[in-house]
C-alpha cells in the first residue's frame, strides 16, 4: 500500500466532497478513489469518512488526520523540491579529496574561483597521499594523477590535463657540485626522488630529444613523501630531484630552484576528476568539474609556459656565457 498516494486521495476527497469529484481532479475513477480510502481506513482502524447516499462528512478522527496529512504531503513535496533543485542550483556542502601538491596549488585556486560563481556552496577539502574510497568514505569528487589511463570503474572519470616531472636544484648546490650537461653526468651527484606511488622508487625515467633514459637512484639517505618537502630539501641544497612542475613552480619563479638538463623531463602524469554517476549528477558536482578543469587546465599551460621560458632563458644565458669565455678574435 502506498500510504502516501492514500494520504493524497483522502485529502482530495475531503475537499471535494465526494469521490467523485476527487476522481475528477486526481485524474482516476471512483471505485479507484473509494477503494484507497477503504484501505486507508483498515489500516488504521479508524473510520474516516461517514458516507451516505447524498454525502460524505469528516468523522472526529478524520478531521484531525486531515491535519496530518497536509502537514505531511506539505513536508513531502518541499523535500522533492529540495532534491530536484540540488540537480538545478548548486547548493550544500561539497566534499572533496587531492593529493596534497595538486590541492595546495591547483584545488584551492579552483575552489577560490568556484565559490565566486557559487558563494552557497561550502567546500570541504582534504588533502591527503591516500586514495579514499569515493563512496564509503563520502566524497563527491576525487582528484588523482596517474602515469597511466585509471583502470575502468562504475565511477566517472575526467580527464583534466597533464601535469609533467622536471629535475630541480638549488643554485648553491649547482655552484658547489657543478651543472650536469648531460644525462649521464648525473651519475656524479647526490640523487633525490619524492616517494610517491605514481613514480618509480628506484630510478628516473627521462624523456628528451635522444629519447628515453633510465637514470638508476642510489639508497636515500633522506625521502619524504609529498612533493613540496622535497622542494624544501631541494633548497637546503640536498641534491638534485626530481618534482611535478606544480610543486616547483614558485621556487622557478623565485630562483630558489633552476631546473637540470632542461630538455628532459620525467614521464607525464594526468589528473582525473572522479565522481560517483553520470546520472543525476548534484549541481554542485556538475559545476565543480567544470570548473576545475579550466582551473587546471589555465595552470597548466602558465607551468609549461614557466618551465619552458625558463629552460630558454638558462640556455641563452649558456651561450651568452660560453660567447663572453671565447678570445676576441674568435668571436664572430
Amino acid at each position: 500500500m502506498d500510504v502516501a498516494r492514500s494520504m493524497k486521495i483522502f485529502v482530495a476527497v475531503a475537499e471535494a466532497g465526494s469521490f467523485t469529484a476527487a476522481a475528477l481532479e486526481l485524474d482516476a475513477t471512483t471505485g479507484y478513489v473509494s477503494r484507497a480510502v477503504s484501505d486507508l481506513e483498515s489500516r488504521l482502524r479508524t473510520r474516516l469518512l461517514n458516507r451516505t447516499t447524498r454525502r460524505i462528512a469528516l468523522t472526529q478522527a478524520g478531521e484531525r488526520y486531515l491535519t496530518r496529512c497536509r502537514d505531511i504531503l506539505a513536508s513531502i513535496e518541499a523535500a522533492e523540491g529540495e532534491a530536484s533543485q540540488a540537480h538545478a542550483t548548486p547548493s550544500g556542502t561539497l566534499r572533496v579529496h587531492a593529493m596534497a601538491s595538486i590541492g595546495q596549488n591547483y584545488v584551492v585556486p579552483a575552489a577560490a574561483a568556484y565559490q565566486r560563481l557559487y558563494p552557497d556552496v561550502a567546500v570541504d577539502l582534504t588533502l591527503s597521499q591516500d586514495v579514499p574510497d569515493l563512496l564509503e568514505d563520502g566524497y563527491d569528487v576525487v582528484l588523482r594523477v596517474s602515469p597511466d589511463r585509471l583502470p575502468d570503474s562504475n565511477y566517472i572519470c575526467h580527464e583534466l590535463g597533464t601535469v609533467r616531472g622536471i629535475l630541480c636544484a638549488a643554485p648553491a648546490y649547482l655552484a658547489a657540485h657543478g651543472t650536469p650537461a648531460t644525462v649521464d653526468d648525473l651519475a656524479r651527484h647526490a640523487r633525490l626522488q619524492v616517494a610517491l606511488s605514481v613514480f618509480p622508487s628506484d630510478r628516473w625515467r627521462l624523456i628528451g630529444p635522444d629519447g628515453e633514459h633510465d637514470v638508476p637512484l642510489p639508497e636515500h639517505r633522506f625521502k619524504v613523501n609529498v612533493p613540496d618537502a622535497m622542494a624544501v630539501a631541494l633548497h637546503e641544497g640536498m641534491g638534485i630531484g626530481a618534482l611535478p612542475t606544480l610543486a616547483a613552480r614558485t621556487s622557478l619563479r623565485t630562483g630558489m630552484l633552476v631546473r637540470v638538463l632542461p630538455e628532459y623531463h620525467l614521464q607525464a602524469l594526468d589528473i582525473y576528476a572522479i565522481y560517483a554517476s553520470r546520472q543525476y549528477v548534484d549541481a554542485k558536482i556538475r559545476t565543480w568539474v567544470e570548473c576545475v578543469r579550466a582551473s587546471i587546465a589555465d595552470a597548466l599551460a602558465e607551468d609549461a609556459r614557466l618551465a619552458g621560458n625558463y629552460a630558454e632563458r638558462r640556455t641563452a644565458q649558456s651561450d651568452t656565457a660560453a660567447t663572453s669565455a671565447m678570445p676576441a678574435a674568435t668571436r664572430g
